[in-house]
């Protein structure tokens, strides 16, 4: 820190001429640090420690990690990501190196309820707040959440495996009629039969909302053989993870200076970006809940390797 100090002041310009090393180690000493010229020239042409050099190419290592990740990464998922490219660090070192580069993860915050309650009745809540499951397939919940653009609102629906954490189904409208719901809903059928994977049976859990209360909807459901459930009126809590699973979506991209920008522009701004941050959560980010792995790779572990429709990419360079 004092070399770093006298860094920064030698070159300052005071009576017309550079402060200079010798006047400045002469203010520190009356100010209680004793340090003598020829110590800060001995440490400024001292060789890089071996600890210095591993800290620089560090550095560079999660600094990259962090810019391709959304810049949401806290340094437990940085730490597990180097892992994962074979690059062996402890994780207090990553602490250490992202606090001095001023590397912070997402901090998520809570958003306002957009769910308008059906008035018809309603299947029995199957899930009862245990969002378990044992394998894919077995049990999927579906919410919907809200974008602001310069053009007007856009409102994105989700499709989520519980098991894996996997993003089976979404889509994006400007509008929050069924479709928007049902579509995602025939995404995720779609892309499990064409990996050819039995549905029938699987539990589909969301809120009272009108768009899953409507008639093509459950109707949808009962053709698929997919058991309905819904949680109770007006308690986030009876669907948490698909709420949890919005508020990170929001968090990591929509609320994302590095993914926005200066803001959404259109819905068809919004969507190439969807599209391109589910590819990137089902394939190359990491879970907590997971045991840091991603939801292509808990897919993969559980079906085998053949299992083609989770494959994670190889990393860009």
């Amino acid at each position: 820190m004092v070399i770093d100090y006298i860094d920064g002041h030698r070159e300052r310009i005071v009576e017309g001429r550079k402060l200079g090393v010798e006047p400045i180690c002469a203010i520190l000493e009356q100010a209680g640090v004793e340090i003598a010229p020829r110590t800060y020239w001995a440490a400024k042409t001292r060789a890089p420690s071996k600890r210095a050099l591993r800290d620089a190419e560090l550095c560079k290592e999660i600094e990259r990690v962090f810019r391709e990740n959304y810049g949401v990464y806290g340094a437990r998922k940085v730490h597990a990501q180097l892992n994962r490219e074979r690059i062996r660090v402890a994780r207090c070192t990553v602490e250490r190196l992202m606090r001095q580069l001023g590397l912070q993860g997402l901090r998520r915050g809570r958003r306002p309820k957009t769910t308008i309650a059906a008035a018809s009745p309603s299947p029995a809540d199957l899930v009862d707040r245990s969002f378990t499951a044992d394998n894919p397939n077995q049990l999927w919940v579906a919410d919907i959440t809200y974008i602001r653009t310069f053009s007007g609102w856009v409102y994105a629906a989700f499709v989520i495996d519980v098991s894996s954490r996997m993003v089976v189904g979404w889509q994006v409208s400007t509008s929050l009629h069924t479709n928007l719901a049902l579509d995602a809903l025939e995404m995720g059928i779609w892309s499990r039969k064409r990996a050819g994977h039995d549905v029938a049976g699987l539990v589909h859990h969301s809120d009272r909302g009108v768009q899953y209360r409507a008639i093509r909807y459950t109707e949808r459901l009962k053709e698929a053989d997919v058991v309905a459930s819904v949680g109770s009126r007006g308690d986030s809590y009876d669907n948490a993870m698909a709420e949890a699973s919005n508020s990170l979506f929001k968090g990591e991209l929509i609320h994302n200076p590095l993914a926005r920008g200066r803001g959404w522009q259109s819905i068809r701004h919004v969507e190439i970006a969807v599209a391109e941050y589910v590819d990137w959560y089902n394939h190359r980010r990491v879970h907590g809940e997971l045991s840091q792995r991603t939801p292509a790779a808990v897919e993969v572990a559980y079906r085998g390797p053949r299992y083609d429709q989770t494959t994670e990419p190889a990393r860009a360079g």
